[in-house]
């Protein structure tokens, strides 16, 4: 169990930082640690590496041109998280708003003010994406082939920390819509949401039912004429208010640092036991979940048409409604929600499966992401391709066969952030180990051949399954599994012991 320093271990005030990496200098030789990424994860990781090794050379390579990942990317209306920012957040830095849960410019902010705060900014190197991954056991290093600038460059680092999310940035899903060139009206993914857009007055269509569509629905209905949203199915929703009143109190009569652990704990909890409970008891969730909208919007709404899944709670994520604003939004009929199959596009909006017409001046299509790893670069052990659907989880972390390398993948019945934290505490575990004993390499054997081995992500959501050939997997066992439980992790992570007879080391 954690202790109370674990949210004041890592104080903001440390000023002693890892030497500048100068990816100009070959002379200097090969970097210690490389994080790709700048967002939430990559960000905590380099605060933790910063912390435990003062004097490595860390160096933080971002594709983008600013920090903050997904919260710097997304820029339509109402982007928020649909995580608490208690948990949401980093451990040993308090989230002081009195909103838990956060738009995305407050999110960006944090993570800016957190590697200000810590001395990151001269290490993160802007517009430099990894386009090549290669482990070479003769130097043992990875050698990393970076783009910048339309150059490209190569780099040499002992470590390799992938922090760059699992979905494409340059890129959203959209499906192959019949008839979609046909359509005269603007057409926007929200992964590129234009900044000046204005969609005054007029009549919005958004396509998807998941946490996008759910947040930019009431946020569009302040200044549209009307918004629809067209679904093919219902997605379980759950309201629940955007301010943490105890946490409020607690950090209104203790320290912030305790209060913030304290307020921490009190969400992980309830999320393990939500989840639990939707898991053991699928029936008796699925109707609390569905009382609930039928609270919201009455008796006489067609709440099983509408919100009434086909699947059981948390085979999806959960689409939270803050404030329920959703609903809201909806009684006064600023809003309304389509059930049905798009047949194809027509010069002036969609035309139904039932026959039914839906004119629009703007369609939003917020129908998903496309999943990718490593930030899409290709990845290579001694010559050999890394397919990472072929490869298995070791621990959550590694993937069998590949030497020094941890990727980071959160939670997804929980908030990202926390599994991202112990993932961070087990790499510098890891590399602590490996210093004290004179080790150069550190790789995860495979498991037994007759081990049974499933996808690692276990999540029914359309862009999941139509990336599984690109997704890790996990066994039935042993280090293999890749358990969504906090408790668990917090055990694994920083706890169990890191030569465990699975993952061999290779010294000098």
């Amino acid at each position: 169990m954690a202790t109370m320093t674990d949210a004041t271990q890592l104080s903001p005030e440390v000023t002693d930082g890892p030497v500048r990496a100068d990816l100009e200098d070959p002379a200097l030789g090969p970097l210690d640690v490389v994080i790709i990424g700048a967002g939430l994860s990559g960000i905590g990781a380099a605060v933790q590496l910063r912390r435990h090794f003062p004097a490595k050379r860390l160096a933080i390579l971002e594709a983008r041109s600013s920090m903050g990942g997904t919260w710097d990317l997304f820029r339509y209306p109402g982007i928020r998280s649909d995580s608490d920012m208690h948990t949401l957040g980093y451990r040993f830095k308090p989230w002081r708003n009195p909103k838990a849960i956060a738009d995305g410019p407050s999110i960006r902010a944090y993570v800016e003010e957190t590697a200000r705060e810590h001395g990151l900014l001269p290490l993160i190197h802007f517009g430099h994406a990894l386009v090549r991954a290669d482990w070479s056991s003769p130097e043992a290093n990875w050698i990393l082939t970076v783009e910048h600038e339309g150059r490209s460059r190569q780099l040499r680092t002992r470590h390799l920390m992938m922090c760059a999310g699992y979905y494409r940035y340059t890129a959203g899903y959209t499906p192959a819509f019949e008839g979609l060139d046909q359509y005269q009206g603007q057409l926007i993914h929200p992964q590129h949401w234009p900044e000046s857009l204005d969609y005054q007055g007029k009549r919005i269509l958004v396509i998807g039912s998941g946490a996008t569509a759910v947040t930019l629905v009431p946020a569009l209905a302040t200044q549209a004429a009307h918004v629809t949203m067209l679904q093919r199915s219902p997605t379980y929703m759950a309201v629940a208010p955007s301010v943490d009143r105890i946490a409020n109190l607690l950090r209104r009569w203790l320290p912030p640092r305790t209060a913030y652990f304290l307020s921490r704990w009190k969400n992980i909890l309830f999320q393990m036991a939500v989840f639990q409970f939707s898991r053991r008891y699928p029936k008796l969730m699925a109707t609390r979940l569905i009382e609930m909208v039928r609270q919201e919007l009455g008796q006489d709404f067609d709440v099983t048409t509408h919100f009434t899944p086909r699947y059981n709670p948390w085979q999806e994520r959960l689409c939270l409604v803050p404030d329920s604003d959703f609903f809201a939004a909806m009684r006064e009929g600023k809003v309304d929600i389509v059930t049905d199959q798009i047949e194809c596009f027509t010069p002036t909006g969609v035309r139904l499966a039932s026959g039914r017409t839906l004119e629009a001046d703007l369609v939003v299509t917020a129908t998903g992401l496309q999943l990718q790893f490593a930030g899409g670069a290709t990845m290579t052990v001694d010559g050999e391709p890394i397919e990472t659907g072929q490869r298995v989880l070791y621990k959550g972390a590694m993937l069998h066969g590949v030497p020094n390398l941890v990727t980071v993948f959160g939670y997804t019945n929980a908030s990202w952030t926390l599994r991202a934290d112990l993932l961070s505490d087990y790499f510098c575990r890891l590399i602590r180990h490996m210093d004290r004993h004179g080790y150069v390499e550190a790789r995860p054997a495979g498991p037994a051949p007759e081990m049974a081995l499933r996808p690692a992500v276990n999540l029914q959501s359309g862009y999941f399954r139509r990336s599984d050939h690109l997704i890790p997997r996990e066994g039935d066992r042993g280090p293999w599994t890749n358990p969504q439980n906090y408790l668990r992790d917090l055990i694994r992570f920083r706890f169990s012991p890191i030569a465990d007879g699975v993952l061999s080391f290779r010294p000098h």
